[in-house]
């Protein structure tokens, strides 16, 4: 892929993706979307391509199509990562959104062969300079942190997670948080986990786990928990939405890749790749699946809303 957005680094370092692939069948209160490809490490990957190059790690079965992994190489993502296992289907999940969006109601759940998904890591991969933990079972993500080699050696970890493990493997998850380098987390999780009643009350106990937390916030935008501050930044006002699923996995890949594509992840390098997040996640919603993101446009449309963005938080 060659019209990146270039932000400081001509040659930006790879970024390590593991999470789902996936297919999905998606009803909204606008369409159905049939069965379409999806999964976390799909719209992670595809995000990130938008800043820099990848390299994915998941399970696929004997069901999925050839051609989305090499769409996945078109946008310059190593796919040696992807394994197939002949000895079933691929994860599937069929869910309903509500009237306004913000409630879905799962379906169907068919793990197929990702229940017994174990992350190998490629030698080629170890060394990553950064890293997106899709959000698996925190043992999964565990798994991945031991086989990296570079963990210790300043590699930038995001881990992202859900309530499901909140719920079943908390203290798993806690432990993870100690071992990366920043958590992603919404809202309503983030006061699940810590019992507090608020997200900056949230936020702050989180920091004591883990150096940096980003909470998300949906419609009202994220905030982010650094040493060095807060950093709030709205969301994109986005007038007609079509599918949520995937916007949290789309905002952390392009936040992961832009922090690649300027070579580092200090202060002003994680609020600038927010921005970017964010333009990328509202644009997501636009479209089933991740359809938004391969579009011909996406890069325009991203430079596009970055700068809107800016626009609505100077004064």
């Amino acid at each position: 892929m060659n019209n990146r957005i270039t932000l400081t680094q001509n040659n930006p370092e790879p970024v390590l993706v593991i999470g789902s692939l996936a297919y999905d069948h998606i009803m909204t209160p606008v369409a159905d979307s049939g069965r379409i490809a999806g999964g976390s490490a799909n719209y992670a990957a595809l995000a990130l391509s938008q800043f820099a190059p990848g390299r994915v790690v998941g399970v696929v079965g004997s069901d999925y199509e050839q051609e989305l992994v090499e769409l996945l190489e078109t946008r310059g993502m190593d796919t040696a990562g992807i394994e197939r296992d002949l000895s079933g289907k691929t994860f599937f999940w069929r869910g309903r959104y509500h009237e306004n969006f913000n409630r879905r109601d799962t379906l169907v759940t068919e793990l197929n062969v990702f229940e017994h998904f174990n992350p190998k890591i490629p030698e080629a991969y170890r060394k990553s300079k950064y890293v997106m933990l899709g959000a698996i079972h925190p043992a999964l993500q565990h798994s991945v942190l031991d086989q990296l080699e570079d963990k210790e050696k300043g590699a930038f970890v995001l881990a992202d997670t859900f309530q499901l493990w909140i719920d079943v493997a908390r203290e798993e998850l806690l432990r993870l948080f100690s071992r990366v380098s920043m958590i992603s987390i919404n809202d309503a999780e983030a006061e699940l986990l810590t019992g507090q009643d608020n997200i900056f009350k949230a936020g702050y106990a989180l920091q004591k786990k883990t150096p940096i937390v980003l909470i998300k916030k949906g419609e009202h935008g994220a905030v982010l928990f650094h040493e060095k501050g807060l950093f709030m930044l709205p969301a994109y006002p986005v007038l007609e939405m079509q599918d949520p699923t995937g916007a949290g996995d789309s905002f952390a890949g392009a936040f992961i890749g832009a922090l690649s594509a300027q070579g580092g992840a200090d202060f002003d390098a994680l609020r600038q790749a927010m921005v970017y997040a964010a333009a990328v996640g509202s644009l997501t919603v636009q479209a089933f699946g991740f359809n938004r993101l391969i579009a011909d446009d996406i890069s325009h449309e991203i430079k596009k809303r970055a700068q809107a963005l800016r626009e609505l938080t100077q004064f």
